[in-house]
């Protein structure tokens, strides 16, 4: 009944078949049903690149505030390629996926279309928007500025291209280094619990669905931990989990940009475990990238309290230990060979006019999506991550409610049916007439590795809405619901979904849930018809992609005019020395005349060096993208920066003579721009 309710309903989608491309279904299958398919194999790339953008005087993004502006960096923000492709594809045909997975607070629709492109002009067809799924960890300590929807950029003076240049720079990257980096290669896909990492912020929601939900959830969390591994001759060279946790470690008073939980354990497996050099050109030993899934309504924050700063960098590292510890944990398991065709569908769909079909809206009747709507729910942010606006309250909202159910709802019946009961704040569909704030065509995705599906929603799918779909799928293809992953910040960003019951709490997640009462139907209906024609093996027409709007951007960011050195000073001064030596685990401390960070990102670089001395020459130990080091800047007067280095030493240092380097790059108010250095004079570390 599922397969022909998706067939029917489809073809108003934009699911119709299409003959852009050979079916691979068919061919695929007969392969495997041959034997001619080695259980595991595959060919696999890996690559790996910096997307840090801007680190001072920009918005972080993720709460919401203006006040969040950026004055430094923790760790670096990086991009995770993985190209998957059949082994000995027929002639002609390309059976390949890439999946990137971005230390990024989200994807949008801007840095998808300019990596498409850029993708294109060096591969062709081969890597286009069916096939390559970007998603974002949802770190909410990144900078912002980078989409081309105005709502995105309000906390960040508009439009930032240097940072939209670096996130779609490293994603770039590392596709093109995964592309170069393709190789026979085993893939094991394994799966765990872990339920010391995650709790539902909004119980009171998830408590309003059915039974066939709340028994599956019984702690209100989805445990799933799922691992895929990447091995070459027995060495293993890769990983990918997905695991359902908001990046919301790092609170909306840190000011430093930072990877947050996910990122850690990424760096925490790649660096000190498996010994990684980010700084070195060469293609890294192992490649671990911890994606999201159905995180919606699912905070790290296990007290529901917001986290406060500087606590929230012990937060991050713990619950980013356990993440990893639960990946890695799997390593000791056999796991599942993965077996099977790799093979990928999307479709664009105009969420703001879908007929939803009855089987898919669970009262057997039609209903329809509507224009956007942003909910005071919204506006009041999320009490256990971190609150927004004052004045708004999750729940109801009496001023709100009265002004949607009098005014709007009485202008618009139609409105009324989809949103209801939401408190309408901000009408977002009909200021779109006028600029561009938020996206209404989106593009939904289906992922196939082998046993492996990953719905690809761009947005932040509650857990028990990604259940709803997750079934959705494993019945139209029929695999195991385990093996079936909502993948979500994929691609675009329209905001949350939630199930229609949770909807009608009207908590944060459900006011965020711009499309209505019946977005989550509306998308288990576009799920259900890509993945009948992928078992089918037929194509369908993508649709209309959403227009390119980089021609329409505002920034009101003013520009860096001119940096000059404290009075007295030159650049690269230093300002205090550390002290003359230090202990395992304490922070040594320097401080330096330097200039504005945003010059030059050093993307790819460093703008610091924590430095040995042994057999005479310096050598590196560590730099800005290590976790024991942070970066601070603050201006000093008009034109002056107040750079602080600090470098928490670690417990297995070491001991001998040391010296921490940085380098900036000042700008001259008639010239170029050029750089500047500075070191510290040489500090014990005892044991």
């Amino acid at each position: 009944m599922l397969a022909a309710g998706a067939a029917a309903t489809g073809a108003g989608l934009g699911l119709a078949a299409a003959p852009a491309r050979a079916a691979s279904r068919p061919v695929t299958a007969a392969r495997e049903a041959a034997g001619a398919w080695e259980p595991g194999t595959y060919l696999v790339g890996r690559g790996i690149a910096d997307a840090t953008g801007e680190v001072a005087e920009v918005g972080l993004m993720g709460y919401g505030r203006t006040d969040q502006q950026a004055e430094g960096l923790h760790t670096r923000l990086r991009a995770r390629a993985f190209v998957v492709a059949e082994p000995d594809t027929d002639p002609g045909v390309d059976r390949r996926v890439a999946l990137v997975v971005v230390d990024a607070p989200m994807i949008f629709d801007s840095v998808r279309q300019a990596v498409l492109h850029r993708l294109g002009q060096r591969y062709g067809d081969r890597y286009t928007a069916r096939n390559v799924m970007i998603t974002a960890t949802h770190t909410h300590a990144g900078p912002g500025g980078y989409a081309h929807h105005l709502l995105y950029n309000l906390t960040t003076l508009g439009f930032h291209r240097a940072t939209f240049d670096a996130v779609t720079d490293g994603i770039v990257e590392a596709v093109v280094r995964a592309h170069d980096d393709l190789a026979a290669s085993r893939l094991t896909l394994s799966h765990g619990e872990l339920h010391d990492a995650s709790v539902n912020r909004s119980r009171t929601a998830f408590e309003r669905n059915p039974a066939d939900i709340t028994d599956h959830f019984p702690s209100a969390i989805d445990p799933q931990t799922t691992l895929m591994r990447i091995e070459r001759e027995g060495r293993l060279v890769g990983a990918v989990n997905w695991f359902a946790t908001h990046c919301t470690s790092m609170s909306g008073d840190n000011r430093l940009v930072s990877a947050d939980n996910k990122g850690f354990a990424a760096y925490h497996w790649e660096r000190e475990v498996a010994g990684a050099d980010y700084l070195d050109a060469a293609p890294p030993p192992f490649v671990a990238a911890f994606a999201q899934t159905n995180a919606g309504d699912m905070s790290p924050n296990l007290d529901l309290r917001p986290p406060t700063t500087p606590e929230d960098f012990g937060r991050t590292r713990e619950n980013g230990m356990r993440q990893y510890a639960a990946a890695a944990g799997q390593l000791a398991g056999d796991g599942a060979a993965m077996a099977g065709g790799v093979d990928a569908r999307l479709v664009y769909v105009d969420l703001s006019d879908v007929t939803v079909a009855p089987e898919f809206t669970g009262d057997g009747r039609t209903h329809r999506t509507s224009k956007p709507a942003v909910g005071a729910a919204m506006a009041a942010g999320s009490t256990e991550d971190g609150p927004a606006f004052p004045g708004f309250a999750e729940g109801a909202n009496p001023f709100w409610d009265a002004v949607s159910h009098s005014v709007i709802y009485t202008a618009s019946p139609e409105l009324r049916a989809a949103q209801a009961p939401k408190a309408v704040f901000a009408p977002v569909g009909e200021m779109n007439r006028v600029y561009p704030w938020v996206q209404e065509t989106v593009p939904v995705q289906l992922l196939r590795i082998g046993p492996l599906y990953l719905i690809g929603v761009p947005g932040e799918v509650t857990v028990g809405a990604g259940l709803r779909l997750r079934r959705t799928v494993a019945s139209a293809v029929g695999a195991e619901l385990r093996d079936v992953l909502v993948a979500g910040y994929a691609n675009a960003y329209f905001h949350y979904v939630t199930t229609p019951e949770e909807y009608d709490a009207q908590q944060y997640e459900g006011g965020s849930t711009l499309f209505g009462r019946w977005q989550l139907p509306a998308l288990q209906q576009v799920v259900a018809g890509l993945a009948e024609a992928m078992r089918a093996g037929r194509p369908v027409a993508p649709g209309t992609p959403p227009p390119d709007l980089s021609g329409r951007t505002l920034s009101f960011q003013p520009p860096i005019v001119l940096d000059a050195p404290q009075l007295g000073r030159g650049f690269g001064d230093v300002l205090s020395e550390p002290a003359a030596e230090y202990g395992r685990g304490e922070r040594a401390v320097a401080v330096f005349a330097g200039a504005h960070p945003g010059n030059v990102l050093h993307r790819g670089g460093t703008y610091l060096w924590v430095e040995r001395r042994e057999d005479g020459g310096w050598r590196r130990v560590a730099d800005d993208g290590d976790w024991s080091t942070a970066f601070r800047w603050e201006r000093e007067g008009l034109a002056a920066s107040r750079v602080t280095v600090t470098w928490d030493v670690p417990g297995d240092a070491v001991p001998g003579s040391y010296r921490i380097r940085y380098r900036g790059d000042a700008k001259a108010l008639l010239g170029g721009v050029r750089p500047v250095t500075g070191s510290t004079r040489p500090f014990t570390v005892r044991a």
